[in-house]
């Protein structure tokens, strides 16, 4: 644990090593359909393009999950009482955990969960100014992995995980669940989850969303590819990649697309992965549900599905629900 003495913040570092990153993109590049591990967006420079993704117009997700917070915190923050420890796993600098942290009555902690550390810090430092009086537990870690969490000095009356930008949806249905029970564990029996899921709509609002005209999402994607060189040493010609986004009808799910528009081969120290003429790496996938359909996969993960809200449209959807859960994972 390092400590931040400007700002006298403790940062738990459960950060993965190189040799992780290093063995899942090798594994990733080597199936049939060549895929990379999306968490590995998050280094310093995929955080911030993210942010700017969050800020464009087409994409909705987050203006509206954010007036899903506004205008319903009041009933979310009865449904969760006070003195609670409110654990973000994927934190950022956004306006939906300000929301939060403002609506519910003496949160006992704030701890922020994320992968890249500098982000993670940045986030923490402007955190600790804004609530001088709230007690910041910054983790850097893989929140997909069990962790340590560390112990706040206000003991919680419960836990309560937090998880906005349907960031569930970026893992195959077998995986969320497993990802939901780690959750569950962290909330422990009695605790919560308030989790943002994005909803099953018209292919054209979704594809439009993740294809904007600006090309930020489009940066966003080749950004992995250019950390893999900068990281791993990789020879491939970036400029031979494109960004292209679809909508899977048959799996319920956006698909990004990393498409080599020539044949070309990837190279990372002995490992040569051979790549056709408009063949693709699969970057990204990013499920839709009904809300049947997400508190269905939720039940067998230990959660007891509560309440929901959504948009008069009903593009997107907040989920607050309580765990079953015997215990939680152990600092």
């Amino acid at each position: 644990m390092t400590t931040d003495t400007l700002n006298r913040i403790e940062l738990l570092d459960l950060h993965p090593s190189m040799g992780d990153f290093r063995t899942e993109v090798i594994e990733g590049l080597s199936q049939p359909q060549k895929t990379l591990p999306p968490k590995y967006f998050y280094d310093e420079e995929g955080s911030h393009i993210f942010d700017e993704i969050t800020e464009l117009p087409e994409y909705y997700p987050t203006l509206t999950e954010y007036a899903i917070m506004r205008d319903n915190i009041d009933e979310m923050a009865s449904l969760i009482g006070p003195d609670a420890s409110v654990i973000e796993l994927g934190s950022g600098m956004s306006q939906k955990i300000r929301v939060l942290l403002d609506g519910l009555e003496d949160v006992a902690a704030y701890v922020p969960v994320e992968i890249s550390k500098r982000h993670l810090l940045d986030a923490a430092r402007k955190f600790a100014k804004d609530y001088p009086d709230l007690e910041i537990c910054p983790v850097c870690a893989d929140f997909t992995q069990p962790m340590r969490l560390p112990h706040p000095i206000h003991s919680p009356e419960r836990n309560l995980v937090y998880f906005p930008g349907s960031t569930i949806g970026n893992f195959p249905p077998v995986e969320a669940v497993s990802l939901l029970e780690n959750m569950a564990h962290v909330a422990c029996r009695g605790g919560a989850l308030l989790i943002g899921v994005d909803l099953k709509k018209d292919k054209a609002i979704l594809e439009r969303a993740y294809n904007d005209s600006k090309g930020v999402t489009a940066r966003f994607n080749l950004n992995i590819l250019k950390r893999i060189q900068r990281e791993l040493g990789a020879k491939l010609d970036l400029a031979a990649f494109e960004h292209n986004a679809v909508y899977n009808e048959d799996e319920g799910r956006i698909e990004m697309h990393l498409v080599s528009t020539k044949a070309q081969t990837i190279e990372i120290g002995e490992h040569r992965f051979r790549m056709a003429e408009g063949e693709y790496i699969l970057s990204e996938c990013s499920h839709k549900f009904s809300i049947d359909e997400f508190q269905d996969l939720a039940r067998r993960a230990h959660f007891e599905p509560q309440q929901v809200w959504t948009d008069a449209d009903e593009l997107f959807s907040v989920h607050y629900m309580v765990s079953t859960a015997a215990n939680k994972t152990s600092a």
